[in-house]
């Protein structure tokens, strides 16, 4: 870019930041300009020095991808597909970028090729996560457990509703609720130790859901075993993470479930060596009755037994 056309743009810039504080007859004109330059941006691919690209989205692979073959790529024949960018609302010389890291990533690995072609877009925060789960829904080699990991973060975010996610997903809101389920279900920890396993699907992983909730097996042994499961497999074998989500769901399949036909089927429940209550084995687990006058206790007990009972199933998940 030459340093008239930099001077002319960081002017447009200026005069657009102002326009909060100016008059009110100043403010459409700043807004002109804004879109003036907004349209120049739009209708032409730039050369960007891949240093003034910063990468702050959410995460939607798992593994990075062979960045040297794309680099080889790049380097013999150019970049042929652009990025996408937007300009960083702090920084007039700095972008955000939206999609393409990889690409992105290649270029700042090669010798040979100095700048990154983009594309630079006008949108905001909520607009550049839409164009990249849109951009995610396009590639098909995103897996089963990476696009529910990337709803699981699009929605703690504060991104929108299961709707809004799928929407932007260009899902089923059911399939969205599915997603979620097995995402919450599978420790993260363990879910980025076997990797994106390509193929696997949901039913598969619903079924090691189902085991790892039927069995009293050790999360970090889990999270270990399949860590070195990846790391041995063979070079020759296509998706190393398959062959680990095998390997942890074998383990859960060869491990004992609890014993729960010898547990008593109604249990009472005592406080200060007086019965207060009843815990009751059902068919589909169990039901808690606790009797006392006290409504201030009762009440304390209803806010506390959430916390309680995460506090249970985490230190039961990770007893030996």
């Amino acid at each position: 870019m030459s340093e008239s056309r930099k001077k002319r743009l960081a002017a447009l810039d200026g005069l657009a930041q102002a326009g909060t504080a100016a008059p009110p007859s100043m403010m459409g004109s700043n807004r002109a300009l804004r879109s003036a330059r907004n349209a120049v941006d739009s209708h032409r691919i730039w050369e960007l020095n891949p240093d003034q690209i910063q990468d702050d989205r959410k995460a939607d692979r798992m593994e990075p991808g062979d960045i040297e073959d794309l680099r080889q790529s790049i380097e013999s024949i150019g970049q042929t597909v652009p990025i996408l960018v937007r300009r960083d609302p702090n920084d007039n010389d700095r972008y955000l970028l939206v999609y393409g890291r990889r690409r992105l990533e290649a270029v700042r690995a090669s010798n040979q090729v100095a700048k990154v072609r983009a594309m630079i877009a006008s949108m905001d925060d909520r607009e550049a996560i839409s164009a990249q789960a849109s951009e995610n829904t396009a590639r098909r080699d995103l897996s089963f457990i990476e696009r529910a990991l990337f709803a699981q973060q699009l929605l703690e975010s504060g991104y929108g509703t299961q709707t809004e996610v799928a929407e932007v997903l260009n899902v089923t809101k059911s399939a969205i609720s599915m997603s979620l389920s097995v995402a919450r279900a599978v420790d993260n920890q363990l879910a980025q130790a076997i990797g994106p396993a390509h193929g696997v699907g949901r039913p598969r992983w619903e079924s090691l859901v189902n085991d790892l909730t039927e069995t009293a097996e050790n999360m970090d042994d889990l999270i270990s075993l399949a860590s070195r499961v990846r790391q041995e497999t063979s070079p020759d074998v296509a998706d190393p993470s398959v062959t680990a989500f095998d390997a942890v769901s074998r383990r859960l399949r060869k491990r004992p479930k609890p014993d729960t036909a010898s547990a008593p089927l109604s249990q009472k429940i005592t406080l200060g060596k007086v019965a207060t209550g009843r815990i009751n084995r059902t068919s589909d687990g169990i039901r808690l009755n606790i009797k006392t006058s006290d409504k201030e206790f009762a009440d304390w007990i209803a806010q506390e037994v959430s916390g309680s009972l995460e506090d249970l199933h985490t230190r039961w998940k990770k007893r030996g």
